[in-house]
């Protein structure tokens, strides 16, 4: 990051950090929608290959809009360097595996999206790295699950769905004394209320498809980590194996990326009013929001995040059936397993994002079959809540 870049609050740079300019001037970002490029000699084009002369090679692994998209995710989550993917996924999968090698060992947290446990489960062991989850909230799980052999740490905080908040700079001193790094999916929170990075994480991943994007456009992922972390594990594995963002996506990311700031804050705050409401009302059992001080980590909350949620998670009392009587009646909030839209969105984790997991295993992790997660969208809030209230009078 310049210095002059560096001296700017996040709104700022969330207009401006990392716009290149053509020829022409253009104000907005430009589109650069191209597959390669053309060199002016033989001999540039070796140097290129190189890496002797700079430039961009081809739009797998590299492109100005793409290169855009990066540099302004960089500048604000405090990286040295990201690479963006196709997906959220393609940057989650890529983050695990891409540094590591038959015989290692990866230790995640048990409470994390369901395709999010499918790589740590499934996947891993194929290639023959083993894994382990642990109750992410119980720092002994962390250290007894330690090898010699563990290269990573995985987490989510806040979880997805049940927006517990793990101790981030707690687990990333554990993995450093073990030897290991942590990679932190920081979706829910947004870098707009956390920054794993200057928590002690070592890499940052985030489904751009969610807040970055924010309106229901597009898929993207990023990852971001130090320079080193990027060119050693990241870089020449997306070169190879392409889950590669497209130009055009990254240019849809990078003009969201604008109204990051102000949509984050105007859904935390419906967010906060909807579970103010919600906290007492007859036909909820528990009510889940990270601002909130009956929040179970209440205390970390307010140690690691700058804000709260654009989630609630709420369980309403009757089970499935009395759940989705709720999700049926909703006039504005719209059923869909996405979040973090400017369309508030409501999803039945039980059936939809956890649905692979056992009864027994969501059951610990809190997910019961009448828990439902709330994602605010830019709707007044009071429209919002006159909404939920009404169809949980038919719960």
């Amino acid at each position: 990051m310049s210095k002059s870049s560096a001296t700017y609050r996040p709104e700022t740079r969330l207009v401006h950090s990392g716009t290149l300019r053509s020829q022409y001037g253009e104000t907005s970002e430009a589109l650069f929608l191209t597959q390669g490029y053309v060199y002016a000699s033989a001999e540039e084009c070796e140097a290129r290959f190189k890496g002797e002369d700079p430039g961009f090679i081809y739009s797998r692994y590299s492109n100005p809009t793409i290169a855009m998209f990066e540099r302004r995710m960089i500048e604000l989550e405090g990286a040295e360097a990201a690479r963006s993917a196709a997906t959220g996924m393609a940057a989650v999968t890529t983050a695990i595996l891409a540094p590591l090698k038959a015989g290692d060992h990866v230790v995640a947290s048990r409470a994390l999206f369901g395709s999010c446990l499918y790589v740590i489960q499934d996947l891993l062991p194929r290639y023959g790295i083993e894994a382990t989850l642990v109750d992410g909230l119980d720092l002994d799980q962390w250290q007894r699950a330690l090898r010699p052999n563990t290269k990573t740490f995985f987490l989510e905080s806040p979880t997805n769905p049940t927006l517990d908040v793990l101790d981030i700079p707690s687990i990333a001193e554990i993995a450093h004394k073990g030897g290991a790094r942590l990679v932190v999916d920081n979706v829910f929170a947004t870098p707009i209320w956390q920054s794993p990075l200057a928590l002690g994480a070592d890499v940052v991943v985030y489904s751009a498809t969610k807040h970055i994007d924010g309106q229901g456009r597009c898929l993207g992922g990023i990852i971001l980590s130090s320079e080193a972390f990027i060119a050693e594990h990241i870089h020449n594995f997306m070169r190879q194996t392409g889950p590669s963002i497209s130009p055009f996506n990254a240019w849809v990311l990078l003009k969201g990326l604008e109204t990051l700031g102000v949509r984050v804050r105007a859904q935390t705050d419906t967010a906060a009013r909807v579970a103010e409401v919600l906290a007492s009302h007859p036909k909820i059992s528990r009510l889940v929001y990270p601002g909130r001080a009956d929040h179970p980590q209440a205390a970390l909350v307010k140690k690691q995040m700058r804000g709260g949620s654009t989630l609630v998670g709420f369980e309403v009392k009757g089970g499935k059936a009395a759940a989705f009587r709720v999700l049926n009646e909703l006039k504005l909030a719209k059923i869909s397993n996405n979040l973090g839209d400017a369309k508030s969105l409501v999803t039945h984790p039980a059936t939809t994002t956890h649905q692979r997991l056992k009864p027994e295993d969501r059951a610990a992790l809190g997910i019961s079959e009448g828990f439902i997660r709330f994602s605010a969208g830019l709707e007044h809030a009071d429209d919002l809540i006159e909404d939920l209230t009404a169809a949980l009078e038919k719960a």
